[in-house]
């Protein structure tokens, strides 16, 4: 990553987890009693808007958020960390996005999510003359995973309409090749610089095992004969895959232990919007994402997880060229 400052854009939902633990989960009817109670702003907007501002961006994160206590708490979390909050909208009579979740003594986890304000974010807030001189200033705009498709397309044609590069977040509903007869995304999303290409229940791509290497790149291959410029698939401790018009590059894994796998994905993404914000190309931008990646995956937690630019710069002058 260059030293250049770069001015990033992040489009994406914001929500405050509410986890509290218990020995084991209730029966239908029936309550346990719990302990260990923690309430923490999260959401794929708030996470990578977080990790980009590490990296030493000027970030600012278009969100919408409830006129409630919670909605407060995101935009504190968001200033704690340089985020500008300009863009971050609040919505009458809705409820700021939340999660609650019950995590047993085992590990095992139970969630309840509702999208709030995050589910009415559309082209209004994208449109709205602030929001767009702003995209036309930016170096990225990031569209984050989890927002509603009518808020993607707007973002990318408006940044494509000044000409800002566009890292998209897209996902499917499953790594088997037949999963794109069925994909409907708007043809906007192809129009993204770089898509970085999300599955459904799959936190990293090195979970698929043997022969789930060529299934992605035969997916990515067929993205790209479709019209995508770019498609990035982070393979976790594998590195990451890099498909484009040009062929397929594997950018190498790091090996370090894993403590915690949560802030892992905001991590790559708003580490790779950061590089590519700076200057970089793909392959320069995921080698310094799949750094940040494997450093959030080596501490515990999600915002005290997420790596700065130094500690990114760090690891990659320990590995071999």
């Amino acid at each position: 990553m260059t030293e250049r400052i770069p001015k990033v854009l992040v489009v994406g939902p914001t929500y405050v987890d509410m986890a509290v633990k218990c020995e084991m989960f209730p029966e239908p009817g029936r309550s346990v009693e719990g302990s260990g109670f923690s309430c923490v702003p999260t959401g794929a907007g708030l996470n990578e808007a977080i990790q980009a501002a590490l990296c030493g961006a000027e970030v600012y994160l278009l969100s919408r958020i409830g006129e409630d206590c919670f909605g407060e708490m995101i935009k504190q979390t968001l200033r704690r960390y340089g985020v500008s909050t300009d863009l971050v909208y609040l919505t009458q009579a809705i409820s700021t996005g939340i999660v609650v979740t019950m995590v047993d003594g085992n590990g095992e986890n139970r969630s309840c999510r509702s999208a709030g304000a995050n589910r009415v974010l559309g082209r209004d807030e994208i449109e709205y003359a602030g929001a767009e001189q702003l995209i036309q200033t930016a170096d990225v705009c990031l569209v984050s995973d989890g927002i509603p498709p009518t808020a993607a397309v707007s973002a990318i044609r408006t940044a494509g309409l000044h000409k800002t590069r566009v890292v998209l977040e897209a996902r499917l509903p499953g790594v088997e090749r037949q999963v794109l007869r069925s994909i409907d995304w708007p043809v906007d999303f192809y129009n993204a610089d770089v898509i970085i290409l999300r599955f459904e229940g799959i936190v990293c791509a090195s979970e698929l095992g043997a022969g789930g290497d060529g299934d992605l790149k035969f997916i990515g291959t067929e993205l790209v004969a479709c019209g995508a410029r770019c498609v990035v698939i982070s393979m976790g401790w594998h590195g990451a895959l890099v498909i484009d018009r040009q062929g397929q590059r594997r950018i190498p894994g790091i090996t370090l232990d894993v403590v915690d796998q949560t802030g892992c994905e905001s991590a790559f993404a708003g580490a790779l919007a950061a590089s590519c914000g700076s200057g970089d190309n793909p392959d320069r931008a995921v080698k310094f994402a799949v750094a940040a990646e494997t450093l959030a995956r080596s501490r515990f937690g999600l915002h005290d997880a997420l790596p700065k630019k130094e500690d990114i710069l760090m690891l990659l002058q320990d590995q071999p060229d």
